[in-house]
């Protein structure tokens, strides 16, 4: 999945700051196994948003569900499990 966060960020003309953050939530999403059976776009899309939550930076499901190609739904999802393994990992 964080071979597909560059591409979004940048079309979703992020910064460098939520890029970084992303990479570190799907990190702590592989070693708590979130990853497994998930479509890798829709992660690395969940990780934006969480990213950007996490940033203070503002974008919105539906814009990042709109660059992935993924539904809003899916992102919903994927974010959720994305903090949680996030948080047991800290």
């Amino acid at each position: 999945p964080a071979q597909f966060v560059p591409r979004q960020v940048s079309d979703l003309d992020l910064p460098e700051e939520v890029q970084q953050r992303a990479v570190e939530l799907l990190e702590a999403g592989k070693r708590e196994a979130v990853h497994s059976g998930k479509n890798p776009v829709g992660l690395a899309a969940a990780a934006i948003y969480a990213a950007g939550r996490l940033t203070n930076v503002e974008v919105t499901q539906h814009d990042v569900a709109d660059v992935a190609d993924v539904s809003a739904v899916t992102i919903r999802d994927r974010y959720t499990e994305l903090l949680d393994a996030y948080e047991q990992s800290a």
